[in-house]
């Protein structure tokens, strides 16, 4: 037979309230929301981080693009192939026409794929190689411009750090259908700058 305490305890047991509104309807809405609003801070730090990578490849790589095409076409007061055939010779580089040619392509193309997020590592090895050629034939004018570095090691230094970042979110690579494996990683950046450095090396290397 129950006991009446029972029953008085039972009657006097309160109860909790009723969901009401959206939360009754759907459960988990408010886990839900907070984990939205959790995450919309790091959202915001993601759009930030790509708009400053943005703004980097389009500065880098259009005045990279820009001094490719005063080389190759004589654009913007260039001296065109063949002043720039006329300055590797005055540099010590032999076959000074061809490497007129490889310099503008390289400085336009380079430019031109960090400007769009194109195959980043390897715009920025190019990029980042030809600058390093620059840094070693103006060295030893000191640090400021217009005789020193300060130009040239900002350029490179910005290359390396475009090359090891990668390009962000907004860019061309982002769109290309690559496997999880091949999509950007410090490795891959790192191992486009060593690419870069020996390539500038060897041409170094020949240089009188």
């Amino acid at each position: 037979m129950p006991s009446p305490h029972a029953a008085q305890d039972a009657s006097t047991t309160p109860e909790s309230p009723p969901a009401t509104g959206a939360a009754a309807r759907v459960p988990g809405t408010s886990e839900r929301s907070g984990a939205a609003l959790a995450d919309q801070p790091a959202s915001s730090a993601h759009s930030a981080h790509d708009a400053g990578l943005l703004l980097l490849r389009l500065a880098l790589g259009l005045t990279m693009a820009a001094h490719g095409s005063q080389k190759l076409f004589g654009w913007f007061d260039g001296g065109g192939l063949a002043g720039t055939e006329q300055f590797f010779q005055s540099a010590g580089y032999p076959a000074a026409g061809a490497m007129a040619v490889v310099a503008g392509l390289t400085e336009t193309l380079g430019g031109l794929g960090l400007a769009f997020g194109l195959l980043t590592p390897l715009a920025g090895a190019a990029v980042f190689g030809t600058l390093l050629n620059a840094l070693a034939v103006k060295w030893g004018g000191g640090f400021f411009a217009p005789e020193g570095v300060e130009y040239e090691l900002l350029l490179t230094l910005a290359a390396a750090a475009l090359t090891l970042a990668g390009p962000g979110r907004l860019a061309a690579d982002s769109a290309l259908p690559l496997p999880a494996p091949w999509r950007h990683r410090l490795s891959h950046g790192a191992a486009a700058l060593v690419l870069g450095a020996v390539a500038a090396g060897a041409l170094l290397l020949v240089r009188s």
